[in-house]
C-alpha cells in the first residue's frame, strides 16, 4: 500500500474576519498526481500559500515525510525537498534560459555570495541537464524574457528541479496557455513526475487538464474539503457539480465550463 507522505491537519486561517481555510484535511501519498480544484473564493490560494509557507496558518499542522513543516519559510521548505512553481512566471527575465538555472543551482548550494562572477561557470552539466528535462535543450543563450509563455513555465520547472525536490507544489501550471499547449504543458510535468518520482500537488482550472493528469482529485469549499477521490468519482459527484452552478457533464465526462 502506498505510504502518505504529505498531511494537512485541521489547518484554519482567517482573513479579516474570513475563513479562509476552516479546518481544512488533507493527505497526499509518495508519487501522487494530486489536483486541489473548487470554485473562486474556496480557498486554493490560501491552502497553498499555507502548505509553501507564504502564510502562517491560525492553526493546525502540516507535516512532509514524518517532520513538522508547520509554518516554516519557503527557503526552508526548498531546502528540504519541496518547490512551487507559481501562476505567474517567477523567472529572472532579463537574465538566459541557462542563467536563471544555474542562479538557482548557486541558491540551492547556499553559493549565492560572488554570484555575477560564479555564475558564468556554475554548474553548466546539470544545468544543460535540467533544460534537456523539460525540453528547452538548445534554447539555453535566449533571454529568458523572450521565451514564449509556455516555454517559460518549462524554464520555472526546471529552476523548481534544482534543489532535487521530492514534493512539487503548482500552482496554476497552465495558467495563460491556449487550450491545445494546455495538455501537452503538463504532461511534460506529469512525465517527469513519473521519471523522478515525485510526488506532486497543483492547482488547477481547466478541467481537461486535471481529468487527464490526477491520480485523485480534493475539492474545496468554503475552506473545506467538500470530497476527494479518483478522478471519475469526482466527476460524477453530485454535490460537486451543485457548487459549480448546476454545470453540465459532457459527452467526455467534464464540465463544460472551465471557469472552476
Amino acid at each position: 500500500m502506498p505510504e502518505a507522505i504529505f498531511h494537512v491537519q485541521d489547518v484554519h486561517k482567517h482573513f479579516n474576519g474570513v475563513h479562509a481555510a476552516a479546518g481544512v484535511a488533507l493527505s497526499v501519498e509518495k508519487g501522487e498526481f494530486r489536483a486541489v480544484i473548487g470554485p473562486n473564493g474556496a480557498g486554493k490560494s490560501t491552502l497553498f500559500n499555507i502548505i509553501s509557507g507564504f502564510v502562517v496558518p491560525d492553526r493546525g499542522r502540516i507535516t512532509f515525510e514524518g517532520r513538522d513543516i508547520t509554518g516554516q519559510p519557503p527557503h526552508r521548505l526548498f531546502h528540504n525537498g519541496i518547490s512551487r512553481t507559481f501562476q505567474i512566471t517567477s523567472i529572472l527575465a532579463e537574465l538566459t534560459v541557462l542563467e536563471n538555472v544555474q542562479v538557482a543551482l548557486l541558491s540551492r548550494h547556499r553559493r549565492t555570495f560572488d554570484l555575477l562572477r560564479r555564475a558564468a561557470t556554475a554548474y553548466l552539466d546539470k544545468s544543460h541537464t535540467l533544460l534537456e528535462i523539460v525540453g528547452l535543450k538548445g534554447l539555453d543563450a535566449m533571454q529568458a524574457g523572450t521565451l514564449s509563455h509556455g516555454d517559460q513555465k518549462r524554464l520555472e520547472l526546471a529552476v523548481a528541479m534544482t534543489n532535487e525536490p521530492r514534493l512539487l507544489l503548482l500552482d496554476e501550471p497552465t495558467a495563460g496557455m491556449a487550450a491545445r499547449e494546455r495538455i501537452e504543458s503538463i504532461g511534460v510535468v506529469h512525465r517527469i513526475a513519473r521519471q523522478h518520482g515525485l510526488t506532486v500537488i497543483f492547482t488547477e482550472h481547466d478541467m481537461q487538464v486535471v481529468f487527464a493528469v490526477a491520480d485523485r482529485i480534493s475539492v474545496l469549499h468554503q475552506g473545506r474539503i467538500l470530497t476527494e477521490g479518483r478522478p471519475e468519482d469526482v466527476r460524477n459527484n453530485r454535490e460537486v457539480q451543485e457548487i459549480y452552478l448546476g454545470e453540465q457533464i459532457d459527452a467526455h465526462g467534464c464540465f463544460q465550463s472551465r471557469s472552476l
